[in-house]
């Protein structure tokens, strides 16, 4: 895609986001709102279905379009880009990487359209890094699996209409024991449990998801049996740019904010901007911020020509996540007591950059899997 191309979408996104996303950032942040009705809207710009190609119904993009449009959302909300990263990278990718033919024509149009909702569950209560010991089960029974367990921090738990379900079909511990199952919003035994109250990241909504006696057909199952975990690390793979490009934009929003008031503040007679500590500040913030966006589209790069990205992958989610925790406490820092107010976005991009060092894995899991990477 040429650079020009790429300007357009950013300010699509950005147009997006001023007109439709701006004016409610504050409300669905203390309500703890999810805007389901915005996600058909970024449906219909393409947003929702960005790396589905256009037979299936989507906007045909790659991942350096992909980064921008997370990025981009996310300068202004980033509860919503986290939405429409886990609907896109998740639940949307698993299907399109490695759903049968008849899967994604089933699927993947009313996904990229955004009349339906993604969720991808993976995690459970006892099981977020150590994701071998899942307890939630599917035992085949004919031409139905039953699932029966708890899924835990599911993005769009309850407001789902298609969820990805990863559960064990074999023996504990066992990489080839694990499999994956696309269940539909109202399947008798897949019920919507408690909503989260949460830190930051609040208009994303997240829940727990309980499966009792739920029974999907075997033309559900993604790919064989037993393959589910190695898929989900795929995906993981491409998953992890994506939530780095959240950071990105986190970090890329506090640090306009900050260089906005540094230049209207005064104090002493003159802008803090004019002061060296506050512009150190945000010559450091500057620095990482390009560095984080280099090592990003580095990853992006290797995604879309189809080269290993597992490595780069984790570097980028790693360093992009806690560079954007430290860029945003530099903001607030910055703001002085107005930072610690809702008054100003900067506290609320303090709030929200957490998550980032956290889902999709911590930035524990990503130093072990670089340690890992490194070695061979």
């Amino acid at each position: 895609m040429q650079v020009e191309e790429l300007r357009m979408i950013e300010q699509a996104a950005a147009d997006f986001a001023r007109t439709a996303i701006a004016p409610h950032v504050r409300d669905w942040d203390e309500r703890q709102h999810f805007p389901r009705e915005l996600f058909e809207a970024l449906g219909e710009i393409g947003f929702m279905g960005v790396l589905v190609p256009e037979e299936y119904g989507g906007a045909g993009l790659g991942y350096q379009e992909y980064v921008s449009i997370i990025d981009v959302l996310s300068r202004t909300d980033p509860s919503i880009g986290l939405s429409v990263a886990a609907h896109n990278s998740l639940c949307t990718n698993h299907i399109f990487e490695f759903g049968s033919e008849d899967q994604k024509r089933r699927y993947l149009p009313g996904l990229a359209s955004g009349k339906w909702i993604g969720a991808w569950a993976l995690t459970e209560p006892g099981t977020g890094s150590d994701a071998m010991r899942m307890r939630c089960v599917a035992v085949r029974e004919g031409d139905y699996y039953r699932i029966d367990g708890v899924k835990n921090f599911i993005t769009h738990g309850i407001s789902a209409d298609v969820y990805v379900v990863v559960a064990r079909t074999g023996e504990l511990l066992d990489k080839h024991g694990i499999s994956a199952f696309i269940v539909e919003k109202g399947t008798p035994g897949l019920i919507p449990g408690k909503k989260e109250d949460k830190l930051g990241m609040r208009a994303s909504e997240t829940a727990q998801v309980l499966f009792e006696g739920c029974k999907v057909p075997v033309e559900n199952r993604i790919g064989e049996e037993g393959m589910g975990f190695i898929q989900a690390m795929k995906v993981l793979d491409g998953g992890r740019i994506s939530i780095a490009a959240l950071a990105l934009g986190i970090a890329k929003g506090a640090y306009e904010a900050s260089v906005q008031y540094a230049q209207e503040r005064e104090q002493f007679g003159q802008p803090i901007i004019d002061f060296q500590a506050v512009s150190f500040k945000l010559a450091r913030m500057a620095t990482l911020i390009e560095a984080a966006e280099g090592l990003i589209r580095k990853a992006a790069h290797l995604k879309n020509t189809g080269q290993r990205v597992t490595l780069h992958s984790a570097m980028a989610k790693y360093f992009a996540s806690e560079m954007a925790v430290r860029i945003a406490e530099d903001a607030v820092q910055i703001h002085g007591g107005y930072g610690y107010t809702r008054e100003y976005p900067v506290e609320k991009f303090y709030r929200d950059a957490k998550l980032c060092t956290i889902g999709e894995g911590t930035s524990e899991i990503q130093k072990l899997v670089i340690s890992r990477q490194i070695q061979r």
